[in-house]
């Protein structure tokens, strides 16, 4: 990508020198629909840290050595900054930093470990089998409404004992927290998700039960009780993880496959294949656009960033770069899962503490779908459409499928 330079609009500080600066909006990158992975990996034909002057202006790490180095390290790259362009208000938990960030990982922690998704691992099942045969007798769904977003929610409502009947409406209200490039939306998102929360928060600290609410809203943090206002943060971070990330790697993977059916009969064929096909399709198709802020000035491998600004992540660039994964735009299910390298749930004190379900909402997403309807394709006459934003996503998928060969 060519270095620009700058415009009216463009945000482009006097420590930026011209030759990072590049015009890509990641809210917007183009070609996005046709595949939005290669689209942001445009950004490897430059420099290895580029400037967008789009959002409020940002930098970019577009290599995995450094998208990892940097989540990993927050002496210099903070959590406080969450968002692109930037908020006043700051995200607790996911806005703390070691060691204050600690507490609260912990108190989540237990609730995703593998025994205990393991206990989850029969509901995940039942749900993703009563989807697909209400689904199959149609020869045709759109499959992120009919089945992607509502699996992985169903699932995470269930653990916090949240009304069912709220789903829809939930992901309404926090699409724009994911897509919009704009402050407003997304704070009136923020707003009414915590206005619909605090009514179940307040009642679980007054009278508990086992769910993972209740924990939260009783919990101790460093021996003392929790205040409401972190309850409400991590309250937040739950409902905003459990609502889109796995959903957007289940269109993903599924549109994907829908292309692909030598890669469906292979896994029929080798079921073996199915850990590393979830990681090979977690790498190919990464979903978090996270952003650190530079806590001082600092002089990375020699480039000036001044403190204070904020400096994308993007965990698909690491799962895409080929000095990490040899190859990295194929995606080979027989390839070895030491050689399978990203950064799709975080590196360092902010890895992602559901990638164990995530992982294995994939799985059974595949083993049960494939058993039921091997043989489906992108439904005649639709075109995908796909978002790119602190998330990428996939808004509209239409498969199809001959009913015969699926009954």
């Amino acid at each position: 990508m060519q270095p620009k330079t700058s415009r009216e609009d463009w945000v482009t500080p006097d420590h930026v020198p011209a030759s990072l600066i590049v015009d890509f909006d990641f809210y917007n990158p183009p070609g996005v629909d046709e595949d939005l992975h290669r689209a942001w990996r445009t950004l490897r034909s430059g420099p290895d840290i580029v400037w967008s002057p789009h959002n409020g202006g940002h930098w970019i790490a577009t290599r995995g050595r450094d998208i990892a180095a940097m989540m990993a390290d927050p002496q210099h790259f903070s959590n406080v900054q969450v968002n692109v362009p930037r908020e006043a208000q700051r995200s607790i938990p996911l806005g703390l930093d070691p060691p204050d960030h600690g507490p609260f990982r912990k108190l989540l922690m237990p609730a995703f470990l593998p025994k205990a998704v393991n206990l989850l691992e029969e509901g995940v099942r039942r749900v993703a089998v009563e989807r697909i045969e209400a689904i199959a007798p149609r020869g045709a769904c759109e499959f992120m409404s009919d089945f992607a977003r509502v699996l992985p929610v169903v699932v995470f409502l269930d653990i916090v004992k949240l009304p069912q009947e709220d789903r829809e409406m939930l992901q309404r209200e926090a699409e724009p927290i994911f897509r919009s490039k704009a402050a407003e939306p997304r704070a009136r998102a923020h707003a009414a998700l915590r206005d619909y929360l605090a009514k179940f928060m307040d009642a679980r600290a007054a009278s508990p039960g086992e769910d993972l609410l209740s924990q939260v809203a009783t919990a101790e943090i460093d021996g003392r009780p929790i205040t409401r206002d972190e309850a409400m943060g991590v309250a937040m971070l739950l409902l905003a993880g459990g609502l889109d990330t796995v959903a957007s790697l289940l269109g993903f993977s599924a549109h994907f496959l829908a292309l692909n059916p030598g890669h469906r009969r292979q896994l029929i064929e080798r079921p073996d294949l199915m850990p590393n096909a979830v990681e090979e399709l977690i790498r190919r198709f990464g979903i978090a656009n996270n952003v650190r802020t530079v806590v001082e000035d600092y002089d990375y491998n020699g480039v000036f960033l001044k403190k204070g600004d904020v400096i994308q992540t993007p965990s698909l660039m690491a799962g895409l770069d080929e000095d990490f994964t040899p190859n990295p735009l194929e995606v080979d299910f027989t390839r070895p899962l030491t050689e399978i390298r990203h950064a799709a749930f975080g590196a360092g004190p902010h890895t992602c503490p559901g990638a164990v379900l995530a992982r294995r909402e994939i799985r059974i997403f595949l083993e049960t779908w494939l058993a039921r309807m091997p043989d489906f394709r992108l439904k005649p006459g639709t075109r995908p459409a796909m978002v790119s934003g602190m998330t990428n996503g996939v808004r509209e998928l239409w498969l199809s499928w001959d009913v015969a060969a699926s009954s």
